[in-house]
């Protein structure tokens, strides 16, 4: 028989249908009478016949036609929402499909931007290609991993959490993992069996420690404890965050030392894999003793209460979410009501965010940097292999390389170098000419952070630990949230700087007495005002990042009555990082459609190869300012470029091969070493092949990088390489 899952103000309905024939009106119709029939007052309706209403689906929020058969408009066990006529929508309104969510397929074209400008519009404009990445919203089948991600509790990468929170993979557990899992569960259970008191298994928790339980509700403690502690404020984690959190979860019961039975821990990988994810408030920890109340939302949903979302339900109470996914809600057996609450995930969750985007975002300011100095006609001097060498700090001189590699004349030309090279100007504001020392500490804080970072997702953070190996378990502080706490505060005050000097050079593009440009970049100043306003949204973002840099972990509150009387504040250092990142991502966002709108005043003068390659990227969604308009989709635009690392995978190969020297074996070996992740264009730009000739054998190939072999210039065997040379 089917059944649907009906939202009625608020209240969800499971409403059979014994006849496949009726109509949507009909199950519209029943979904208002059992409504009605549950409120004292009717709902405030006479009858049914007095409801007036609109029925659609919660995926989508498509309106359905009330003549249309069930069996055609519905799927079985489909959600679907019953709008009363003359109700206004609530402004806390949860859609059923929150941003983010990895659910569309994408148009699969490349991106012609990286090797031509985009189209004239023929009115003075510029078209977006129309195979420009965006979202296909013609279709609405949820689009499920194939692939899968084996946890063992040891190897888990920021990488590849990040990837499992975008929904690419599904879970499985090594046969390793399952078999410490297992002889962590014998343990408990032969406590339970010995009636032995220990903490969170036998006893009550907190204050109420020394509280022994009767071995009768040892479940029901369990239970009551996600339940009081689900105690969350604030906007729900989006779905990438919650599958971040929940995966995260797994990966350290996976680890053995939590005492998790195998089958429970399955049941919770199954709720994963389903993409079924709990309502997680993003506030309420204190991040000691670990993420307690939104690590109890998360098990709330696998108990099967409160709320829950999936691509296939929207948002719906637990238990129907799970029941449309073939689900059941799990019954917490003896601890694991303790192993799923109990450690510092969502701090290290958000932190692993963290990490990746501000990598991604330091990268990309390296070329946004070199852009604006091209702009501002300045030299590269600053950035000679000697000056980086007598000061040898790593990420210094990655950031010297990565300068050299973008603005080398002798590599790829610049006509707008060469138009100034015999100035009378010695030496560049500090802005342009300390960058490697400025963005280089930043790459170095963010390297020193994801180390701390990797190191705690795989770390057992619960309490008790339960060691099978000595059959016991021992209670510590491992839960405490302050390694990540402290290094996500260290991320933002680091990350920071690349806004705060960011916003010094975007001063400098648009303050005529700072350049040979003019005023805010804009012709006919007066009329247009130009980026006048854009650097005033980029120094209050700046100025906010300075109030949200200030650390939360050098507070600490007693709670628990004392006996949790020092406290990290992780929390909420990690969910200040992610937005101090999104500030930064956002300035250097109008930093680099100021650089582009520079260049339009220093045109028909080209600057360098890579550079250029970034400026039709731009060119491709945001078309030059000719005078005012509507800036705000423009920063919006390039703010995506840079959050998808459009602007990075360009210029990649000329971070890689841009200053290569020597013999050609060691081309080889530092090709290997630091593969470059490039398209097929990148390679033509430099002249070589980016196939290889008939007869010719195969192409070296590593990553997306292909170097053919052929005796045309540029191939390896022209460079008098043996084909054992290429061997990896």
């Amino acid at each position: 028989m089917p059944r649907y899952t009906v939202h009625v103000r608020g209240e969800w309905l499971a409403v059979p249908c014994q006849d496949a024939q009726l109509t949507v009106g009909w199950l519209g119709r029943e979904a208002v009478r059992r409504y009605i029939k549950n409120k004292p007052d009717n709902g405030g309706f006479a009858s049914v016949d007095d409801a007036r209403f609109l029925v659609r689906r919660c995926k989508g929020l498509g309106l359905l036609d009330n003549e249309d058969p069930l069996d055609v408009a519905l799927e079985d066990n489909e959600f679907v929402e019953v709008v009363i006529e003359g109700d206004a929508m609530s402004p806390d309104f949860i859609p059923s499909q929150p941003e983010g969510v990895y659910l569309y397929p994408f148009l699969q074209a490349p991106w012609s931007a990286l090797g031509a400008p985009p189209t004239s519009d023929g009115a003075g404009g510029f078209s977006i290609p129309q195979y420009y990445p965006l979202p296909d919203f013609r279709y609405s089948k949820y689009r499920e991993p194939e692939k899968y991600i084996a946890l063992d509790g040891d190897s888990l990468t920021t990488e590849d959490l990040v990837s499992l929170g975008k929904g690419h993979y599904k879970i499985k557990l090594t046969p390793t993992a399952e078999k410490r899992v297992q002889k962590s569960r014998e343990v408990i259970d032969r406590i339970v069996e010995e009636k032995t008191v220990v903490y969170g298994i036998t006893t009550g928790f907190g204050k109420f420690a020394r509280t022994v339980i009767p071995v009768s509700k040892l479940e029901e403690l369990q239970f009551n404890l996600v339940r009081s502690h689900s105690s969350g404020v604030g906007k729900p984690l989006s779905p990438e965050r919650c599958r971040m959190l929940l995966a995260l979860r797994i990966n350290v019961l996976a680890k053995g030392y939590s005492g998790i039975s195998l089958g429970t821990l399955k049941q919770v990988i199954e709720v994963f894999n389903a993409s079924c994810l709990p309502y997680v408030p993003e506030k309420g920890t204190v991040g000691a003793s670990g993420d307690l109340a939104p690590l109890s939302h998360l098990a709330l949903g696998l108990i099967g209460e409160g709320k829950m979302w999936s691509p296939k339900s929207g948002w719906a109470d637990a238990k129907y979410v799970l029941a449309a996914h073939g689900l059941k809600p799990i019954v917490l057996k003896p601890k694991e009501g303790l192993a799923l609450i109990n450690g510092t995930q969502m701090i290290t969750s958000l932190g692993c965010e963290a990490v990746e985007r501000a990598s991604a975002i330091a990268r990309q300011a390296d070329i946004v940097a070199a852009l604006t100095l091209e702009v501002l006609k300045g030299t590269t001097k600053a950035f000679d292999t000697d000056i980086h060498a007598v000061r040898p700090h790593r990420g210094q001189v990655e950031v010297a390389f990565r300068f050299r590699s973008l603005l080398d004349s002798d590599h790829h030309p610049s006509e707008i170098a060469e138009s100034h090279r015999f100035c009378d100007r010695v030496q560049d504001a500090y802005t342009l000419r300390c960058c490697p020392q400025v963005h280089g500490v930043v790459n170095d804080t963010i390297a020193f952070v994801k180390n701390i970072i990797t190191t705690e997702i795989n770390s057992a953070t619960d309490n008790p630990m339960v060691f099978a190996s000595r059959g016991e378990t021992i209670s510590g502080g491992n839960f405490h949230g302050e390694y990540p706490a402290k290094a996500l505060d260290y991320l933002a005050i680091g990350v920071h700087e690349l806004a705060s000097i960011s916003e010094r050079r975007i001063e400098r593009l648009c303050n005529p007495s700072l350049s040979e440009l003019p005023a805010f970049l804009v012709a006919e100043g007066g009329l247009n005002s130009g980026f006048m306003i854009a650097h005033c949204t980029a120094a209050a973002l700046v100025s906010e990042n300075k109030a949200l840099c200030h650390p939360s972990s050098v507070d600490s509150l007693s709670t628990s009555a004392a006996t949790e009387d020092h406290v990290s504040m992780g929390g909420w250092a990690a969910r200040k990082a992610l937005r101090v990142i999104e500030h930064v991502e956002q300035v250097l966002a109008i930093e680099l459609l100021a650089a582009c709108q520079g260049i339009e005043f220093l045109r028909p003068l080209k600057t360098t190869t890579p550079l250029e390659k970034v400026y039709d990227l731009v060119r491709s969604v945001v078309r030059p300012w000719i005078k005012d308009r509507f800036m705000a989709p423009d920063i919006e635009a390039a703010h995506r470029l840079l959050v998808e690392q459009k602007v990075s995978g360009l210029p990649a190969l000329f971070f890689s091969l841009g200053s290569l020297r020597g013999s050609r074996a060691s081309l080889v070996a530092q090709l290997v070493k630091n593969p470059p992740a490039i398209q097929e264009t990148h390679v033509q730009s430099l002249g070589w092949e980016d196939s290889p000739g008939e007869g010719n054998g195969n192409p070296f190939q590593y990553s997306c990088l292909e170097i053919p072999w052929t005796e045309e210039p540029g191939g390896l065997q022209s460079m008098g390489l043996q084909e054992s040379e290429m061997t990896l």
